[in-house]
């Protein structure tokens, strides 16, 4: 069973075309988990206009105790993965397209590994290729303070084994980009059993209300971010979640 997590927050330009994309994948036992930030526009019309029993919609409150847009989207993506039933999990943005043989690609190499993370193609709000490949090369190694500085763990181009997610649940508290946790989790604790695919397997839009086309560019939040990040990971590793989370 599959399950595919997708965080919404006023995606209404664009959430129909990537629904589209994803249920045309799926088989009638699997599952797209919905959770939805306190969207203010159409994107609940057009998601429950699908009248799909695959779309479960879950509600997450936005912006709880001054969370950064970072911070809101790592904890409602944290409330979709909470709620999955699916043995191999996929995470999906609002305004993005999957190609139609992304999930048969990546579910050919899940039976082997325990993370798979994808190439992608860039377009524009319109839909217009503006680059071919994501990633010229493969930016993964499994040297953890490399992967800190570079960062290369994009959701969206994300899938895993849901057992992944009993070392990756609870998110720390705050946490800025889950989608490198999960694949720094999954580089610590199943270090041989991560895979990069070169394939461009989906269509990965950019465009001005992106939250993550905006960071926060000042050099003491990035250094002082991956610290906290990687004390966050030792204490993960050593088991001291309760003292610290």
């Amino acid at each position: 069973m599959i399950s595919v997590c997708l965080a919404t927050y006023n995606g209404g330009l664009f959430i129909k075309e990537q629904l589209v994309s994803i249920l045309s994948q799926l088989s009638e036992k699997d599952e797209i988990i919905i959770s939805d930030d306190g969207s203010s526009d159409e994107t609940m019309d057009i998601i429950h206009s699908f009248n799909d029993d695959r779309i479960k919609v879950l509600k997450n409150g936005r912006n709880k105790e001054g969370r950064s847009g970072h911070q809101s989207v790592s904890s409602n993506f944290e409330n979709a993965l909470k709620n999955t039933k699916g043995d191999f999990i996929f995470l999906a943005d609002q305004d993005d397209i999957w190609k139609e043989n992304k999930v048969k690609i990546c579910l050919d190499h899940l039976y082997y590994y325990d993370l798979v993370l994808t190439n992608a193609e860039i377009i524009d709000r319109n839909g217009i290729s503006m680059k071919q490949l994501l990633f010229l090369q493969n930016p993964l190694n499994n040297n953890v303070l490399t992967l800190l500085y570079r960062m290369p763990f994009y959701g969206c181009c994300l899938c895993f084994r849901k057992s992944l997610l009993t070392k990756a649940l609870p998110f720390p508290k705050n946490l800025e980009l889950h989608d490198n946790w999960l694949g720094l989790m999954a580089i610590i604790f199943k270090r041989n059993r991560v895979m990069y695919i070169d394939s461009p397997l989906i269509l990965y839009r950019r465009h001005s209300n992106n939250v993550s086309g905006k960071s926060k560019n000042n050099l003491i939040f990035k250094v002082h971010y991956r610290v906290i990040l990687l004390l966050h990971i030792v204490i993960r590793k050593f088991g001291f979640i309760s003292k610290f989370k």
